[in-house]
């Protein structure tokens, strides 16, 4: 293995351990608010680490374009429904939690 190859590698397990982090988030925070902050987060900065992992190992520039095209449109997504989720949940009454 050469050297870019063991970056890529641990650039992709930091961003497993951000989206499983992301994950815990998910299932332990008290309300849709604090749940959305930790998935978005999470997510779209896991995202980042595998897309610059593999984005070492990619054989050729054409690649890397569309890595980078397919985490530009997860991150405008992502920040999109999270926006329109947190807006409906407001306009529904959903009161963000407030410790006891």
């Amino acid at each position: 293995m050469t050297v870019r190859e063991i970056l890529g590698a641990v650039l992709v397990v930091v961003g497993i351990f951000f989206f499983v982090a992301g994950t815990v988030g998910l299932l332990r925070f008290p309300d849709v608010y604090t749940r959305m902050h930790a998935i978005t987060k999470a997510d779209n900065l896991g995202l980042g680490f595998v897309v610059a992992g593999l984005a070492l190992t990619a054989s050729d520039f054409g690649e890397i374009v569309k890595l980078l095209l397919v985490w530009m449109a997860v991150l405008a997504g992502s920040a999109t429904a999270c926006y329109l989720t947190s807006r409906a949940a407001l306009r529904h009454g959903v009161q963000p939690w407030r410790k006891r």
